[in-house]
């Protein structure tokens, strides 16, 4: 799976699978993983809880230090240099608005609720609204406030875009097949995760809004009452810095699910060769029945190989039930498949 953080390779050992390989070029990601296995493995909740739960603790420094000599060489290089983003007193005061995406986050954010308290009151209201009917009259009453002119600009903005894992190819995609183009896109996406689903559950808008958790709206990860399985299970995933197609080459098995997220968009508007590769590599790395699972900005599987595409079982059924229910909401479309 791609790593992207570790949040669901953390939340996938509650299925108790034999082991879990974690693929990323980006070597951040795989230095985040690592350092949650390792505050996880200590079976210190308080800990995990107060650098990824509260998103800054003025222990940051002596809790990275008690788990330092545990974390791989490249990840302890990094978080001796990036140990600050946990600091409380800094400048945007979470980690979660730190780094590329956290400052897309940060930007949007203040761009928001900055000079207006009654804009951050109108924040809360929203996700702390006790029933469906409380959320939609305080979200209607945000979204106008949401889409000032400044937001309006940064959503336009490639580079902002970029900072929050949308590259240009997907860009592309949405301006091909939205009508609305990607500020209409986007307002159409927020307004069904903000209206329609259940905010009290959707941890992944709540750390985007606040920079932090809550003990009832986290991932399963930083919940209490598995602490102490994922103590147990942590050493089942290993984190590799490569593609998808290299771990592949490097590591050849027999494996039963892929977890590939949106990458492949990229993939197929800048090296059409090695997405072809990449699955290859896959069929060859399966068996009858092994489970994929992707995500894209376009809202169909057209940017995969119509020969690739045939070499699978799609359940049509599924995804058209799950991809509703996204509570991240900003994609085309999801796809399930079963190698044939």
């Amino acid at each position: 799976m791609i790593t992207s953080a570790g949040c669901n390779a953390l939340d996938y050992l509650l299925d108790d699978p034999a082991e879990i390989h974690a693929v990323d070029m980006n070597a951040r990601q795989n230095a985040l993983l690592d350092l949650k296995r390792a505050i996880l493995a200590t079976g210190d909740h308080e800990r995990l809880f107060a650098l990824f739960g509260d998103g800054a603790s003025p222990r940051y420094r002596s809790i990275l230090e008690s788990v330092r000599h545990t974390l791989s060489a490249p990840a302890q290089a990094y978080w001796e240099r990036r140990a600050d983003y946990f600091d409380p007193g800094g400048t945007r005061g979470s980690f979660y608005y730190r780094g590329g995406s956290g400052l897309a986050a940060w930007l949007l954010r203040n761009a928001i609720v900055r000079g207006s308290r009654r804009h951050g009151e109108l924040v809360d209201r929203l996700l702390n609204a006790p029933d469906r009917g409380e959320q939609r009259a305080a979200f209607s009453a945000l979204e106008p406030v949401v889409w000032s002119g400044v937001t309006r600009w940064l959503v336009r903005q490639p580079s902002v875009m970029a900072l929050l894992g949308v590259p240009r190819p997907q860009i592309r995609l949405i301006l091909e097949s939205h009508p609305g183009g990607l500020v209409g896109f986007v307002r159409d996406k927020l307004r069904h995760v903000m209206a329609e689903l259940p905010i009290a559950e959707n941890y992944f808008w709540r750390v985007y809004m606040t920079g932090r958790y809550t003990r009832s709206c986290c991932p399963n990860y930083l919940r209490r009452e598995f602490a102490q399985v994922l103590a147990q299970r942590v050493d089942r995933i290993a984190t590799h810095t490569t593609t998808v197609s290299g771990f592949l080459r490097d590591n050849p098995g027999d494996y039963t699910h892929f977890v590939l997220l949106d990458h492949q968009d990229w993939l197929a508007a800048h090296d059409p060769e090695a997405l072809r590769e990449e699955w290859e590599l896959i069929f060859a790395n399966s068996r009858p029945g092994s489970r994929v699972l992707l995500r894209s900005a376009a809202p169909d599987l057209s940017f995969v190989p119509k020969d690739i595409a045939k070499r699978l079982r799609w359940d049509t059924a599924t995804a058209a039930r799950l991809h509703p229910i996204d509570r991240v909401g900003t994609y085309g479309s999801m796809h399930v498949g079963e190698v044939l």
